[in-house]
Order: structure tokens, then C-alpha cells, then sequence
């Protein structure tokens, strides 16, 4: 029993987020796929629906399945509480929505003949931004660089020479948001 006064909840967005994610795969499975394709995977739909723009924000906690909520959620869950002590709850949460939308939208307006979702749009802006983290001010860090050519830089190559079910628009979206986000907090903008 002691051990559990010692477990810290110590990353309350990633956290939530990712048992939010937990919960909505198990609602998916439960509901055999209507619940994800109702409420958490955004495509082209009725500007008169209501859900059309609640999905351009929930359809990062959607997951097509267990490999992919794990792929996403342990890149998150690494990266994400070290971006979250160093910038704040608030702030991160406030990235994380911006991205979800921005990725939304775009498939929305793109993409009309297929659906969206997952958090990975949310973890290459975490990857971006953490490669910025401890940055002196001023400079533009060799390891964004580097991350951003191989990351951003492989997922253009696997847009043009694979046809997947893998969203590479959404990872781009994703690291770019990561990147200006952390080049603006950096310079103290939001």
C-alpha cells in the first residue's frame, strides 16, 4: 500500500491524454468501430453536423488499433512528460489542441475521401519541440536540424515512394507545429 502513496501522476496531459486514447480504443472496440468513426477519425462531412468540428480535435485520441495506440503512446509517454515539466500543463495542452486542429483541418480540406486519425501528428510536434529543448536563445540547435531532415525529411520520401495507410501529411503538420512552436516560446510569442 505504500507504494501507491509514492506513484506520482506526474505528467497530467500526457497522461490523461493517453488514458483518454486507452478508453476511446476500448469504446472502438466495444462498439465495433462506430464510436471511432463517429467521434474520433476526421473526414470530409456535412459543415452542418456538429461532430464535423468536434472531430477536428478529437480524432488525435482515435486509434485504428492496439500496435498503433502502443506506437503512438510510447513515443508520447517518453517524450512528452520532460516537453510538459519544461514548458507547463497549460502551455503543452494549448500545443497539443493547435496541432490536433491544424492536422484536422487540413484533411478535412485535402483529403475528402479518407479518414484521419491518431496522435501522431501530437508526437512529431513533441519530437520537434524537444529537440529544441535546452537551446540557448538566439540559435538554431544542430539536433532540430538533424531531427527535422531525418524525421520531416523521411516522412516527404515515404509520401512520394509508399502507398500506406500512414497519414506522412500529418507528421509533417506535426513537426512543423513542433517547430514553430518551440521557436516561438523560445522567443517568448505564443
Amino acid at each position: 500500500m505504500k507504494l501507491l502513496h509514492k506513484i506520482q501522476y506526474n505528467s497530467p496531459v500526457i497522461l490523461t491524454f493517453a488514458l483518454l486514447s486507452l478508453g476511446v480504443l476500448f469504446l472502438g472496440i466495444w462498439t465495433g468501430g462506430q464510436s471511432t468513426a463517429l467521434c474520433f477519425s476526421v473526414y470530409r462531412a456535412p459543415l452542418t453536423d456538429p461532430l464535423t468540428y468536434l472531430r477536428f480535435f478529437t480524432h488525435v485520441l482515435g486509434h485504428s488499433g492496439y500496435s498503433h495506440y502502443i506506437g503512438n503512446m510510447t513515443l508520447l509517454l517518453v517524450i512528452g512528460p520532460p516537453m510538459e515539466e519544461r514548458y507547463g500543463s497549460r502551455t503543452l495542452l494549448e500545443l497539443m489542441v493547435a496541432t490536433a486542429f491544424l492536422s484536422g483541418l487540413v484533411q478535412f480540406l485535402c483529403f475528402p475521401g479518407t479518414a484521419l486519425l491518431g496522435a501522431s501528428g501530437i508526437v512529431f510536434m513533441l519530437i520537434i519541440l524537444s529537440s529544441l529543448a535546452g537551446a540557448e536563445k538566439g540559435r538554431i540547435p544542430l539536433t532540430l536540424i538533424l531531427v527535422y531532415v531525418i524525421y520531416i525529411g523521411g516522412e516527404i520520401a515515404d509520401g512520394v515512394l509508399q502507398a500506406d495507410n500512414v497519414s506522412q501529411l500529418t507528421h509533417i503538420i506535426g513537426g512543423t507545429c513542433g517547430a514553430v512552436f518551440g521557436l516561438s516560446l523560445r522567443r517568448g510569442k505564443r
